[in-house]
């Protein structure tokens, strides 16, 4: 077992070797004890060890290949009643003793500024236990060569079906995370998430005009199996129009279908302005989702804590209290949860010690709950936390960060192509677009990478230069029909920024298809006056 000697670069045969848990446990219960001994009431440990690995490729070139490594710990304190936090990269245990020393200190001053002490949701401790992302290919053992041939041949097979240009990245994220609380836990934890995304550019020389087709492909929480093309669940699409994957993605096919989509955007249709009936693909609708349902009912966004940075939440605690706040129509069920396989918000236990759970946010239409973290859970009636909290590195202080936000399947079966039967006047939109979206994530525009007319229950030909603009209570209002389990997948954002100083995250959310009527939808490219 490696005992590294943090500060110093790691060499990168022994990237692979795990860190000792005893060295970390009795770093960990040298900071337990040190705040102990200085007045903490509480106190939590987080030991961090954070390996990156980025490529990206432009045509059938590599551009840039990076490694990052980061180790260190935070110390996080309850002293007087306020929080305090610190952090070090000195792994020693005078170093880390030291840092929550300071916690508690940086505690004990925070206290004369707050109106009231801290209220923190019981944890009970499960004392020495692990968790790890399911996989069978460990992204760190497969060779940088083998990794870029694969970004190059999924931009060779774009090139060939038309783009006049590629560019691919391979993101690779490997987080080690030991978790230890005056509360009894010592958890730990080894976290692996990954995303290829691609864009296929088609140029018209003649019109000097040019569109995109970005990757479909979502980014998961696996290992590099999910890159064996030959294991990938191809799924039509409704109409035939597209092939998209669950469980592991064919690069090479979706590059093709980029690369033949970018050069047909360039003779197609601009849309007509006007209402339509939306069908949006998952691939699409994940987006919408995570604007206008899981930041608004992020608990410290309602209570006005994130209004200097992201801003507020039009779904207010009064809304809530009501209990019959219509968010959507009754066939929306939105359920947040940090359990499913292969997301990007899959853990064991969050960064608080909370065991991952599922609860409903919306039911049948009804805002019935938000996302809170320990010290939140006391103002919704909750009696424990809901396990959404999260620091980005060991130096960043953990705080709430949305899980994985995702509409429930249909309960009746209905594929997309049933459900495009009966639409006259329709757009059906793949991929995620341009969006806008206001501080109170109500008044919102969203575009997407493809569009096809439906007309008189038909796929048809594609359009360009789409966008709907709604609000979202009349967004999900206006859902009409949601197809069942059999089409329900996951896309996902690697990159949710939140928090001053500004931190990152990774969540995904899943949905099936899913039509909504009567929305507005604009041509882009028509100046307006």
């Amino acid at each position: 077992m490696l005992v590294p000697v943090f500060g110093n670069a790691i060499a990168a045969e022994d990237l692979l070797a795990p860190v000792a848990l005893s060295f970390k446990k009795a770093l960990a219960d040298a900071a337990l004890n040190a705040a102990t001994k200085a007045g903490a009431t509480y106190c939590d440990v987080r030991i961090g060890r954070y390996l990156n690995q980025f490529i990206t490729t432009r045509d059938l070139n590599v551009e840039n290949i990076v490694n990052t490594e980061s180790s260190g710990i935070g110390v996080r304190v309850v002293a007087s009643g306020a929080y305090g936090f610190a952090s070090t990269n000195d792994m020693s245990p005078d170093g880390v003793a030291g840092a929550a020393r300071q916690a508690v200190a940086i505690a004990r001053a925070n206290a004369k500024l707050q109106s009231a002490p801290l209220q923190m949701a019981p944890v009970k401790g499960v004392g020495e236990v692990s968790w790890a992302t399911p996989f069978t290919r460990d992204w760190r053992t497969v060779p940088v060569k083998d990794k870029a041939d694969m970004l190059i041949a999924a931009s060779k097979a774009g090139l060939d079906a038309g783009a006049s240009f590629m560019t691919a990245s391979l993101f690779q994220v490997n987080q080690q995370k030991y978790f230890a609380s005056t509360d009894g836990s010592y958890i730990d934890q080894d976290i692996h998430r990954l995303w290829a995304p691609m864009t296929a550019t088609a140029v018209d020389k003649v019109n000097n005009r040019f569109r995109t087709r970005d990757s479909l492909a979502a980014p998961a929480g696996m290992g590099f199996e999910y890159f064996d093309a030959r294991a990938a669940d191809k799924v039509q699409a409704a109409g035939g129009v597209a092939t998209l994957y669950t469980g592991s993605v064919d690069l090479v096919e979706d590059a093709r279908a980029a690369g033949r989509q970018a050069r047909e955007k360039l003779s197609a249709r601009s849309v007509e302005p006007g209402k339509y009936d939306l069908v949006l693909s998952p691939e699409h609708l994940f987006l919408t989702i995570h604007e206008s349902v899981g930041h608004p009912t992020e608990l410290d966004r309602v209570l006005g804590y994130e209004a200097n940075y992201a801003g507020t939440s039009f779904a207010t605690l009064d809304k809530w209290q009501s209990k019959k706040f219509r968010f959507g129509s009754e066939r929306v069920n939105i359920i947040a949860d940090k359990t499913t396989a292969g997301s990007l918000g899959a853990v064991g236990y969050d960064d608080e010690g909370v065991r991952a759970k599922r609860w409903d946010i919306i039911k049948d239409g009804i805002l019935v709950n938000y996302q809170a973290t320990r010290d939140q859970a006391h103002l919704i009636g909750e009696q424990e936390s809901h396990g959404c909290s999260y620091a980005d590195s060991w130096n960043s202080v953990q705080f709430q960060r949305m899980p994985n936000v995702s509409l429930a399947a249909g309960k009746q079966q209905l594929t997309p192509d049933e459900m495009v039967k009966d639409v006259k006047k329709g757009i059906y939109i793949l991929g995620r677009g341009s969006y806008s979206i206001d501080q109170q994530r109500y008044n919102f525009q969203f575009g997407g990478q493809l569009y096809f007319e439906i007309k008189n229950g038909k796929i048809g030909a594609p359009l360009e230069d789409v966008a709907y603009q709604s609000n979202t209570q009349e967004f999900w209002n206006a859902c009409s029909a949601i197809c069942d389990a059999r089409d329900w997948r996951m896309g996902g954002s690697f990159f949710d920024g939140k928090g001053q100083p500004s931190q990152v995250s990774a969540v995904s959310h899943g949905s099936a298809t899913t039509r909504f009527n009567g929305i507005n939808v604009i041509n882009t490219a028509r100046k307006i006056g």
